[in-house]
């Protein structure tokens, strides 16, 4: 096409983790370089393979817009002399500019009238701008981690091999360090590895993939999916796979094969959880499952290179896995052989953090808070959540959990199971590490959501306690996902638990530890998890400003927020709404610092404030009754009646009078309308026409 632009950075393999957000990213990145540069284009697309990372756009304009500079200079009453002769001030400005005082113009601003410079500068080439556009794209990419190689500065994910950047079938001449761009690109590492000529994106494909390199991701994955099917289907069984296992794999090769293996059927006595985290964790096999569900004896391997004999890769792949299984089955058995209360005293051993103790402490903290949440939230499973939080942690001097980790939990539940516990604690020990990642699978008991909530606000607090918050982008203890955790379980089981309760608990079982005032700490806490809910609920749909509002209010009761904010962006659309929120802002704006006291009626006399008061007298039992019984909808369709009477009052009556007794008066009785409407939101948050 013409105008095409194709730019690819051939380097070593880079690790599958690291290239789906590289793909994002890259997209993003183009887009605002060349929107920054005024230069047009449509068409963006970003591929990769473990070895090369591919943009490609449709239509780039040749040529940047021109751009129209304003520039405003001197007042005009100083730029002219009496007679009517630009003045020094007025040549400087438009030598300044490069144009004849002649061409400047009279600007009208709130300040008064200026002399005002329009000059057009003419876009260039965009062929002449792309060298430096693409390198400062390569340099823009983000990684976990970069790299530096041999005795270049060039930091990134891997060494840099090869650069094809073409635009408009033409080479863009690029150098980065000593390499420098071409109109080639290599094929296969292994099947095919010469270089080859393209001439754009079409060409590029078709020829990468006869040399065994299929570019596009979506490509591989469908391929991947398709023909694992049916290497499944094949033996009898279905395909056992996740978006992240199927995306991994797709990012590990460049030519997908399919490779499909099988292990001892001895081997399925294990938990299936123990199976399939060995295959899909560990080794990025695809398991393959019956009808039901249950595993079958066989697994499916993706391979990067067409072998002459599959069996032959096939025999490897099983010899790796046998292993990993045999290591598995060793430890299974070995961990029998130790009941997993037995194991909680071991973790003594084992330090949680150094500032804040070890693992054996933690537990002792959150079954003590687990116990009293349940309390207030489900009195009826209060034993069950003692016994599972003491055991919650058991499994991590387990042999199995210590060779994989990612069976934390779930192996608890199995040893739980295997000494006897009730199933409600046993799968209360899984549960309570849930949501494993944002957005994931929440708990379905209280008695996993009751431990969750204990241990995570107890890490949670700790870490604030000790004096390492997250910072930035930073957060190596996970404590922004554990927070959301915390929110999104309170929410989806509607608890009535304060915020103030479970930190107030845990900076008690702590004091011995705390780097500051305790009230310090509650407070960046708090501000914490607003942050987090503030962007879970316009995640949502709702309006930051509704939820602005509605959090500078309240923060406390998590159930109570969520339904004050649906409350007040269902009153959106109410026609009352934009002047209730106008009103609002007046009475608060008038009130500043003041705090309040009592309105004495003996001392209104005028007639609109009498109304106000009355409108305030009328309405006020119905919006308490509204907001306690939680029906803000209710309780804001009353507040609505006090706009007319609000808007009365201050057209007709001077607040600040000199009388200074009924100043107070009517600044109190304004203090008590600002009360109530904040025992909802604050309206002065909201974003109305003109503020």
């Amino acid at each position: 096409m013409s105008n095409e632009l194709l730019f690819e950075i051939g380097t070593e393999e880079i690790p599958a983790g690291f290239l789906s957000k590289a793909v994002v990213d890259m997209e993003e990145i183009i887009h605002k370089i060349l929107t920054e540069k005024r230069i047009g284009h449509k068409g963006v697309r970003c591929l990769a393979t473990p070895r090369r990372l591919i943009l490609s756009i449709a239509h780039v304009s040749p040529k940047q817009e021109d751009q129209l500079i304003e520039k405003l200079g001197p007042a005009k009453k100083t730029a002219f002399d009496e007679n009517g002769q630009p003045t020094k001030a007025a040549l400087g400005f438009a030598r300044g500019q490069g144009v004849d005082v002649a061409q400047l113009e009279t600007v009208v601003t709130e300040k008064g009238e200026y002399l005002g410079a329009r000059k057009t500068i003419s876009g260039q080439p965009t062929a002449e701008l792309l060298p430096e556009i693409l390198k400062n794209f390569l340099l823009s990419i983000p990684f976990r981690k970069s790299m530096r190689w041999a005795a270049y500065d060039l930091r990134f994910a891997r060494p840099v091999h090869w650069l094809l950047a073409l635009y408009d079938g033409k080479v863009v001449p690029l150098k980065i360090e000593d390499i420098e761009s071409g109109n080639s690109s290599r094929g296969h590492r292994f099947m095919s590895p010469n270089s080859f000529a393209v001439s754009g994106l079409a060409d590029y494909l078709s020829k990468a993939k006869e040399r065994f390199v299929i570019a596009d991701p979506d490509e591989r994955k469908k391929r991947i999916l398709e023909e694992a099917q049916q290497a499944a289907e094949a033996v009898g069984g279905k395909l056992f796979y996740t978006e992240d296992l199927l995306e991994t794999v797709a990012f590990i090769v460049e030519y997908p094969v399919i490779v499909r293996g099988s292990f001892d059927e001895n081997y399925l006595r294990l938990p299936k959880d123990v199976l399939t985290t060995t295959m899909i964790s560990h080794q990025k096999y695809f398991p393959v499952v019956n009808g039901e569900g249950n595993l079958l004896p066989y697994f499916i391997a993706v391979s990067n290179t067409p072998a002459r004999d599959l069996d032959v890769v096939s025999r490897g792949n099983e010899r790796v896995l046998r292993a990993r299984l045999a290591d598995a089955a060793f430890f299974f058995e070995e961990d029998k052989k130790i009941p997993l209360e037995n194991r909680v005293e071991s973790l003594k051993k084992v330090v949680f953090h150094t500032l804040l103790g070890t693992s054996h402490k933690k537990v002792l903290r959150f079954r003590k808070l687990a116990v009293k949440i349940a309390a207030k939230v489900k009195p009826s499973v209060k034993k069950n959540v003692e016994r599972a939080a003491l055991l919650a942690k058991a499994d991590l001097e387990s042999l199995m959990v210590g060779e994989f980790s990612e069976l934390q939990g779930i192996m608890g539940r199995e040893y739980a199971l295997i000494a006897g516990e009730k199933p409600e604690i046993a799968h209360a020990i899984y549960e309570h590490y849930l949501p494993v990642v944002a957005g994931g699978d929440l708990p379905q008991s209280d008695e996993g959501a009751i431990v969750g909530i204990a241990d995570k606000i107890d890490t949670i607090v700790g870490f604030f306690a000790v004096g390492l918050p997250p910072s930035g982008t930073a957060d190596p203890y996970a404590l922004r996902r554990q927070a959301l955790g915390i929110i999104n379980i309170i929410l989806s089981r509607s608890y009535a638990l304060p915020l103030h309760f479970l930190i107030e608990e845990c900076l008690i079982a702590l004091k011995d530890v705390l780097k500051k005032p305790d009230k310090d700490i509650q407070k960046e806490i708090l501000e914490f998890f607003r942050g987090r809910l503030q962007n879970l609920l316009i995640s949502q749909g709702f309006a930051y400003d509704t939820v602005d509002a509605v959090l500078a209010a309240d923060l406390d009761d998590l159930v109570t927020v969520k339904k004050k904010v649906e409350a007040l962006q269902n009153f959106r659309s109410n026609p009352e709404f934009e002047p209730l929120s106008i009103a609002f802002k007046r009475v608060d704006n008038i009130l500043k610092d003041f705090s309040g006291g009592q309105v004495d009626i003996n001392l209104l006399s005028h007639e609109a404030e009498i109304q106000l008061f009355s409108a305030l007298d009328s309405i006020r039992t119905r919006v308490e009754k509204g907001i306690a019984e939680k029906d803000f909808q209710a309780a804001l369709n009353k507040l609505a009646a006090l706009r007319p009477p609000v808007d009365g009052f201050f057209e007709q009556v001077m607040v600040m009078d000199k009388d200074e007794k009924i100043r107070f008066n009517r600044l109190s009785l304004l203090a008590d309308i600002s009360a109530l409407f904040h025992q909802i939101a604050d309206f002065s948050k909201i974003v109305t026409a003109g503020s």
